[in-house]
This record gives structure tokens, sequence and C-alpha cells, in this order.
């Protein structure tokens, strides 16, 4: 294989959307054209039929991922119209020998899916050993959501085997490339097309990128970095989504309307009308970050205004959120300084110094730690667990690409119910 191979993974759960979508990511440069597992689960094999019979002159992919029964299912595959089956690779030794029979028989290849492998480079051995045709170094969602990389994965085989090896798994137009260099000669691209508005030029971006994989430059960044880029580009119902309609405070609104805010918390533990620990806090608080008060809820007497807001502004805080009260919001509003409360209240109340910084508080009714990351927009504010802040920003990042499309769907004049089978995927 010379050129790379484009293989675009349709994981969606409706037949009619993935048709389309595969239409437009064919008209911008798709090779292969794969009904992915969820696509297979929810239609069966005539998911891959109608792609087969939709794209005659494409191979069709079946991501059957088959753990038992190799012969029987990768039977299925190919009477349906599959070029190329995949098999989990870490399947029984007998359960991948019956796969690699039966792909003979009819004429398909066997590719197998190196997911949550052990040893990768001697699985992977053993496999080409055993017939299998294609190696996928392959990187699951809910993985690469933690920080695991297929491109580590693929890296690791260089060398170790003779067959074509393919990379999935979070793959763009960047690491497409990447992966290009590394030795990959089929690249599997799922979210980031098939996810798109306008899936024909991000397809078509994929594959200029790998088929001029050394002009493709990537800049190192840092995991703060990436998570704080990834939160600005979310909104804080994505992040909500991402975490299953978790973490949104309640009754916190902004003051000052349309601003965007994320950071990590540094938390203040107050008492009604004391702004003493506040304001102390910001001298604490490092640039970026994001000052969360608990102040009882107060909304007859204000701990915040405009003075401590130009304070954290020449700080470079990212924002305040208060559970309490705030004035001088005219002031405020004119600064655009991110500024979240309870309420809005001319009496200020006294610096009595009662309290703590960087504890752990409750904040519209959400546990807040310092260090845990904050989002905050004109839809509300959102905590999320330290632990978890790579994995909910890209999951947030893949809740916003799919309303991406969903919307482009309905621009092009469908409706939400429709487009997402909503009477069929009713709880029976």
């Amino acid at each position: 294989m010379q050129k790379p191979i484009l293989q675009v993974a349709l994981d969606l759960l409706e037949l009619k959307r993935a048709v389309q979508i595969a239409r437009e990511a064919v008209a911008g440069g798709a090779d292969w054209i794969e009904a992915g597992t969820p696509l297979i689960k929810s239609e069966g094999m005539e998911a891959v039929r109608s792609l087969h019979a939709e794209f005659p002159s494409h191979p069709v992919v079946a991501d059957m991922k088959v753990a038992d029964t190799g012969a029987l299912e990768v039977e299925m595959a190919a009477k349906a119209g599959a070029s190329v089956v995949c098999i989990l690779a870490d399947a029984d030794d007998s359960v991948i020998a019956e796969a690699v029979s039966a792909a003979s028989v009819f004429g398909v290849k066997l590719m197998a899916d190196l997911i949550n492998v052990a040893d990768p480079v001697q699985r992977s051995k053993e496999l080409e050993h055993l017939g299998v045709h294609i190696i996928n170094a392959h990187v699951g969602i809910d993985q690469q959501m933690i920080g695991k990389d297929s491109l580590a994965l693929l890296s690791s085989l260089a060398g170790a085997v003779s067959i074509p090896v393919a990379a999935a798994g979070g793959l763009n137009a960047v690491t497409a490339a990447q992966a290009v260099e590394n030795g990959a000669g089929i690249i599997i691209v799922g979210g980031s097309i098939t996810k798109s508005a306008d899936v024909t030029a991000s397809s078509r971006s994929v594959r200029t990128s790998m088929d001029r994989p050394s002009a493709a430059a990537v800049q190192p960044r840092s995991m703060t970095g990436e998570i704080m880029e990834m939160l600005l580009l979310t909104s804080t119902p994505n992040i909500s989504d991402a975490m299953h309609r978790k973490g949104a405070m309640s009754g916190i609104v902004s003051i000052c309307g349309n601003v965007k805010m994320t950071g990590k918390a540094v938390t203040v533990q107050s008492f009604a009308g004391d702004w003493a620990k506040p304001v102390e806090a910001i001298d604490v608080a490092e640039k970026g970050d994001v000052l969360v008060i608990n102040n009882e809820g107060a909304t007859h007497i204000a701990t915040w205004g405009e003075l401590a807001t130009i304070s954290a502004m020449t700080k470079g805080l990212a924002g305040v959120v208060i559970d309490g009260s705030v004035r001088d919001v005219d002031d405020i509003r004119k600064l655009k300084f991110p500024v979240f409360a309870r309420a809005i209240v001319p009496n200020a109340g006294e610096p009595k110094g009662f309290g703590e910084i960087n504890t752990e508080i409750l904040c519209g009714g959400q546990q807040v730690r310092p260090g845990d990351w904050i989002a905050g927009d004109e839809s509300g504010v959102v905590v999320i667990p330290r632990e978890r802040a790579y994995e909910i920003a890209r999951r947030s990042i893949e809740v916003k690409k799919n309303e991406e499309r969903v919307r482009e769907e309905i621009n092009r004049g469908s409706t939400l119910s429709s487009v997402t089978e909503l009477i069929k995927w009713e709880k029976k």
C-alpha cells in the first residue's frame, strides 16, 4: 500500500444518517467505509449491506469486534458485502484461527483490533503468525478520554510485524499525518470527520495531511493548557452532558451576561457579609485561577464589589463565583469581568476575617475543592473534579462535535426528533 488509506468510521446509531455522512466523506477523499460497532449493533448486517450497495467500488469494513464464533461472524459480514472484518486481538487463538479460515473461504481480510491488549507487540507477532491480514493500533474512546494515545501504541509496533498496520483512536488532520509518518498504512478517523458540520471539507483536510505528512506541525502543550483550551471551546451545557448532567451549580448566574470563564478553583469559606477572606484570597490565587466563595448564600448583604473585581483583574484571575451577593454591578458589567453570584444587593458587609482559604466548600449545592476546575458562561457554572479534568474536557469536545453535526442536519431541513430517531429509541 503505497498511498495511505483513509478509513472513515461510522460510529452512529442511525443508518440513514450514516449513509449520508459516508457520501460526504467519500466526496472528500475517503477510501474505505467502516460500519462501526454501534451502527452494527443498532442496525445489524443491514448496515453493511446498505453501505456496500451505496459504495460498490469502496471497500466496506465491518467492525464486528469478534470475540467468539469467529467463522460464523466473518461469514455473516462477508456475505453482507464487507471486504474487511474486524476481530478483537485478545480473542482466543481458536477464535482467530476460525476467523482466518472463514476469511480465506469468503475472500475478505481480517483486521485485528489491539484495544486493551496487555502486550500489543507480542500479540501482534502472534496474530501475524496466525494469518491475520491487518493489525489495528487502536485506543478506544473511553481510553482516549483519560489520556491514552493511539500514536504511542502505533510507535511501539514499529518493525514488529510485516503485515499492514492501521491506526485508530481520536485521530484528526494533524495526528493522522503523524500516524502515516509512524508507519500506519491505514488511517481510521471517526468523530473528527463524522461529527463535523462539513464532512467533505474535514475528510479532505485529513486526506491532504495524510498525503503530505511532513507538512503537519504539532505544537507541544502542557496538560493544564490542553484542559484550558478544550474547556474554553465548549459550553457549560456541553460539560454537564459530558458529566452525565452532574456538576452544575444551582442558583448561580452570570452577573455580566455574555462572559466565559474557566480555571482552577481557589476556594473561600466566608460568612454572610464578611468580605475579608474573599479579598485576601485574591493575593493567594495565581494568574488564571477562579475564586469560588461560599458566603452562606446570603442575598441581603454583599461580599463582593467593584474594587474587589478590579483587584482580581489586576492579579490576572479568570473569574469569581459567589454563593452569595455582589454589588456595584453597573461598574462590574463595564469591566466585562466574569462574576457569577446568587443575588445583587447594594448593602456591603464588614471585613471581620472569619473563614478559611483553600478548604473544601459547598457552592451552589456543589462540592468544590482547591484545584477543581470551574467553567462558567451564560448558562451557569459547572464544577469538574480535578482528577477527571482532562477526561471531562475531552468528552465535552465530543459532545460539542456531535451537536455540530446534528445542528447541520437540522439546518438542512430535518428536525431534532427525526435526526435522533427519537421514537425508535424511546425506552420501552
